[in-house]
């Protein structure tokens, strides 16, 4: 490591965007590899929630991020060499603005859709509140440290900002609208920002409006080529829609539509709503989401080229000008080979902090969790707030997204609850608008282990508690849930990590708002006193579904 550490600050010094990649460990995933090895790579290449993602080049290194909305830390940032192989390296947001705010949970709201740029050697990414307004925040290195937020424009229902620095000096500022919050939506505004980038300077221009041809029209991505100014934009729905560019010689327009991509015969709905990045090579490629339901939106890779200065997306067999999804390419020409490597998911709980594909539901509490070389990570119960109806509006639990559609995840945890307290509980969940959970629970008669299924959680529903079995105290656990196709899940637990046995009935995983279901762990109690029990869980591992359950 010690070598690893002196290469990355030579190449800090000499490469800034490459710094994040010496903190980037080689995590491989046991469930989900887009990379075939043979040169070829199968969509989608991240089979997990990253949705609405943006993406830029610096020389040979790719960088991704994607909306987070109230997860923390949020704004994640991801790395790669090939367009194929990812790694998440850091999150623009440590907590969320404005702080109060999000100390609570704000499901579906927060960070909408993101855009990540390079310019004057710095990273700035834009991204939108949709109650609050537009914030910029910016990094010399993408594995951070990022700068505190700053407003860009207030206001409620600016959504989906995106950069563009013209040769003239200019700096422009498109964004669509939220018609849950504006009262209206369809349309597409460009803005003029100061010349730092830090300011809208003026209202705009009204440069595309969709309700008659591409309702919904949102998340734009401006981009210059030939003289012509682009935006490429989704329409039609998150689940449904098409990929639209338009083009003007005039950045106010008029512009010019084409829909230069759809689901066609392909088994990828609404393939929409992502990033243009082109390699040192001279090839055109496209990263786009799939929604995938409980799963959320997935990213996928479609090789691009243009034709009469339209961009054609994806494989074009009748030559129209629109493109339909790759399922399997070949990998994009980046000079070299490089290693499989994809964003973590089991963690050994052996490091100082916390590794990176873990978020907390809200802006997080000093509290709520240590992690130590004793490898472990330490949960100290946490009061719920007073008007929580059930878990669904708990911010100190720690989640991370499903990681491809069948998967196992196995966690070992040792509760240690308060003895001065009732109903401290620690356990494995699976989160979304309606959730499931197995879990430890304190009672005046001891410990039991409990299955609860809360249906229709967001709308403040009970949640429905089943006692399993008496466990001894200081007995460590192992707590499982298998995931199969369809996002059914089954919860099971063993005494010996070796023979596992069933636990409640399959459950049917359900997405939040705006994302998909997640998976994690927590320590929580229901009432207050002058200390908290604890729950010391010593591993979390992802691999594929087992059988050996009775």
């Amino acid at each position: 490591m010690t070598v690893l550490k002196i290469v990355a600050s030579i190449l800090a010094l000499a490469i800034l965007p490459m710094a994040g990649e010496a903190q980037e460990k080689a995590a491989v995933s046991k469930v989900w590899v887009s990379d075939l090895g043979n040169g070829t790579y199968k969509n989608p290449v991240l089979d997990a929630d990253y949705s609405d993602p943006d993406a830029c080049r610096v020389g040979n290194d790719f960088y991704m991020t994607a909306s987070s909305f109230d997860a923390i830390p949020g704004l994640p940032i991801l790395h790669s060499k090939d367009l194929v192989n990812w790694t998440l390296i850091g999150h623009a947001l440590k907590r969320q603005p404005p702080f109060e705010h999000f100390e609570k949970t704000q499901h579906g709201n927060g960070v909408w859709a993101p855009a990540i740029r390079y310019h004057n050697n710095e990273f700035y990414i834009y991204y939108p509140d949709p109650d609050f307004g537009i914030y910029l925040t910016k990094a010399k290195n993408p594995a951070g440290p990022w700068s505190e937020p700053v407003l860009v424009e207030g206001g409620k229902g600016l959504i989906d900002p995106c950069p563009l620095w013209d040769d003239n000096g200019q700096v422009y500022l498109a964004h669509g609208w939220a018609g849950s919050r504006a009262g209206i939506k369809s349309i597409l505004t460009v803005k003029k920002m100061n010349a730092d980038g830090t300011k809208v300077t003026n209202e705009g221009v009204i440069v595309y409006d969709g309700h008659e041809t591409d309702p919904t029209i949102e998340g734009p991505k401006f981009y210059k080529r030939n003289g012509y100014y682009y935006l490429f934009a989704p329409a039609g729905g998150v689940s449904t829609g098409w990929q639209l560019v338009l083009r003007s010689k005039n950045i106010y327009g008029p512009y010019e539509r084409k829909v230069v991509m759809d689901q066609g015969k392909s088994p990828i709905n609404g393939p929409h709503q992502g990033a243009w990045v082109n390699t040192s090579t001279g090839e055109d490629w496209f990263l786009h989401f799939q929604d995938k339901g409980a799963y959320g939106r997935v990213v996928h890779l479609q090789p691009m080229k243009w034709v009469n200065d339209w961009p054609v997306i994806g494989t074009d067999s009748d030559n129209d000008g629109k493109g339909e999804p790759v399922i399997t390419y070949k990998k994009p020409n980046v000079g070299k080979m490089y290693p499989i490597a994809t964003p973590p998911e089991s963690d050994e709980f052996d490091a100082m902090q916390l590794g990176l594909q873990w978020q907390w539901q809200a802006n997080p509490k000093g509290v709520w969790h240590t992690t130590s070389n004793q490898g472990f990570l330490r949960l100290y119960s946490y009061k719920v707030p007073e008007d929580t109806k059930n878990s669904w509006d708990v911010p100190n639990i720690l989640l991370q997204k499903f990681p491809t559609e069948s998967f196992m995840a196995t966690t070992k945890v040792l509760f240690k609850p308060n003895t001065r307290l009732e109903n401290e509980k620690a356990g494995l969940i699976v989160m979304g608008l309606s959730y499931a959970g197995l879990a430890l629970k304190s009672s005046k008669d001891g410990l039991s282990l409990v299955h609860a299924v809360c249906k229709k959680a967001a709308d403040g529903k009970p949640e429905e508690e089943t006692v399993i079995t008496r466990i001894t105290p200081n007995t460590p656990i192992y707590l499982r849930v298998q995931v199969i196709k369809g996002a059914k899940c089954q919860f099971s637990y063993s005494l010996d990590g070796q023979s596992f046995t069933k636990a409640g009935a399959e459950f049917q995983a359900e997405p939040g708002r705006w994302i998909g279901a997640k998976m994690g762990i927590y320590c929580t109690r229901t009432t207050q006193i002058n200390d908290s029990g604890y729950a010391d869980f010593d591993w979390f591992g992802v691999e594929p579904v087992s059988t050996n359950e009775k």
